[in-house]
């Protein structure tokens, strides 16, 4: 039986744990009780936190707009090898949806929770209003997967404390501009362990999820995202490459029935906080 448990607070955002049988989901959850809901879901080793600068932006038109923790990452429950994958995301991203009442619901995916998104559409077509896929949709350029892969080795290491851990993130310069979003998302992931700090964030789900990834062909799922959909590209390389690639989207847009895209002037990690990324959302969902 799924369970969805809200902790009682004056203040938004309100923390839920939403309980699968594939394990506990966080979720952080903005707007109005009753509002179209509105599923965020974040990338490889981020977070819900990663949304802080989008998801009280849509709150603002009346949505009831949540950003989830995928299993593994954030404050969701760590499950076993083999239990990962874009298809058992998007499985936990419905029964998300289903937990709270929405038969179908809209869906932001940054990232992989851009190719979770295309999962989740071509599994389940009729409950996904619209997509907004968040630099995401092909096979990234390899010399754009070096920073991410530097990235991934902050995960099981240990640090003196909080300032120390966010400041080494920072002081790598990938996250460009940095801001109170990037400081709030990485101190969100600490756990104390033995008088030093660790990320929550699991090593083998990431990996799991990132050797997944490089088996699939993303370009396999556009044709059947019948939904209006809006990809959202970084203009700026991330390291020497882009994660989407101009002939990508191009290929994208002649491919995806109802799909429009627009170019923001950003990286990879940018692009979370350019108010354009927001401007377009919110255009695109009313």
């Amino acid at each position: 039986m799924l369970q969805c448990t809200t902790k009682e607070t004056n203040a938004e955002p309100r923390t839920i744990d939403v309980e699968l049988a594939s394990g506990r989901i966080r979720g952080r959850r903005f707007g109005r009780d009753g509002g179209r809901l509105t599923l965020l879901v974040h990338g490889l080793s981020a977070n819900s936190r990663s949304f802080d600068a989008i998801a009280p932006e849509l709150a603002k038109d009346g949505r009831s707009v949540v950003a989830i923790d995928l299993r593994g990452r954030g404050h969701s429950a760590i499950t076993g090898p083999g239990t990962y994958g874009w298809p058992a995301h998007a499985d936990d991203v419905l029964a998300v949806a289903t937990a709270l009442g929405a038969e179908t619901f809209d869906y932001v995916g940054h990232s992989m929770g851009a190719f979770i998104g295309m999962q989740v559409a071509r599994t389940a077509p009729s409950r996904v209003g619209r997509l907004v896929l968040i630099d995401a949709v092909g096979v990234p350029e390899p010399a754009s997967l070096v920073p991410i892969a530097a990235a991934l080795a902050r995960l099981g290491t240990l640090h003196r404390d909080a300032d120390a851990y966010v400041a080494k993130v920072r002081d790598v310069g990938t996250i460009a501009p940095w801001g109170p979003v990037w400081e709030a998302h990485y101190r969100y992931d600490l756990v104390d362990a033995d008088g030093f700090v660790t990320p929550r964030t699991s090593r083998a789900a990431v990996d799991e999820d990132l050797a997944y990834g490089g088996k699939q062909t993303p370009s396999e799922a556009w044709r059947h995202l019948v939904m209006p959909t809006l990809l959202l590209r970084a203009s700026e390389p991330l390291g020497e490459g882009f994660i989407v690639r101009e002939g990508d989207r191009d290929a994208f847009l002649l491919t995806a029935p109802r799909a429009i895209s627009r170019d923001v002037a950003a990286n990879h990690y940018g692009i979370m906080t350019h108010p354009h990324t927001v401007q377009s959302i919110r255009r695109f969902f009313s």
